[in-house]
């Protein structure tokens, strides 16, 4: 299969993520979304919006959107699961997962912020306090989820909701490391800081980090 990326793509790299837990082999082929190559011709025949990710499987068919790959990839290849079997377990898994999908991470991706930029004449530091307000918003709601799940807990959480990886870490983790990448002051927030460093230890995300894929130096 192949998964057409983008180093910084957030959406991008959570995908990244699950194919290396789950150990699946794949080609990664580059759109860089700086030269607007999500727009060519050939790409929106893959993707009619001009986003990344996509996955093309081996049938030729096509994926789009990230969280229908994953949750094509979760139920095809079970191993290294990503969602907890209880039922409520995983209700609250997607609820932290949505916060992230739909309400952060849309507001915030490079397309917003070139139409910030290029449409509305919005000024870098204008720009800035926009992706920082709906990071700080966000994310003081997520960090209140986790610290609850934390107290709740009988040992010392290593992941964002569990002992083991889940699908929250996946969204969470590269919209943390986007949240550093514009400086925001993450010390309000020890439980997302707890899940990110303990996933940054581990191969698979290490190999999924922008800083660490092809096209990190186009």
């Amino acid at each position: 299969m192949k998964l057409y990326s983008y180093f910084r793509s957030s959406a991008a790299y959570r995908v990244r993520i699950a194919l290396n837990l789950k150990k699946i082999e794949h080609e990664l082929v580059t759109v860089n979304l700086l030269k607007s190559e999500q727009l060519s011709a050939d790409y929106n025949a893959l993707q009619p919006q001009g986003l990344v990710p996509c996955l093309q499987i081996d049938s030729g068919e096509v994926i789009i959107q990230s969280g229908a790959i994953l949750a094509y990839i979760e139920a095809l290849y079970p191993q290294y699961p990503l969602m907890p079997e209880d039922l409520l377990a995983a209700v609250n898994v997607r609820s932290l997962v949505d916060m992230i999908a739909c309400d952060i991470h849309p507001v915030n991706n490079l397309r917003i912020l070139k139409y910030l930029s290029n449409d509305l004449a919005v000024d870098d530091k204008q720009k800035k306090a926009w992706y920082r307000h709906w990071i700080e918003q966000g994310f003081s709601a997520i960090e209140q989820q986790l610290a609850k799940y934390q107290d709740r807990s009988t040992n010392t959480l290593s992941y964002a909701m569990d002992q083991a990886v889940t699908m929250v870490d996946l969204y969470l983790v590269p919209q943390v490391y986007n949240a550093l990448r514009f400086e925001v002051d993450m010390q309000a927030y020890p439980n997302i800081m707890r899940a990110y460093d303990a996933c940054n230890k581990l191969d698979a995300f290490i190999q999924a980090a922008p800083q660490n894929q092809p096209d990190s130096t186009l």
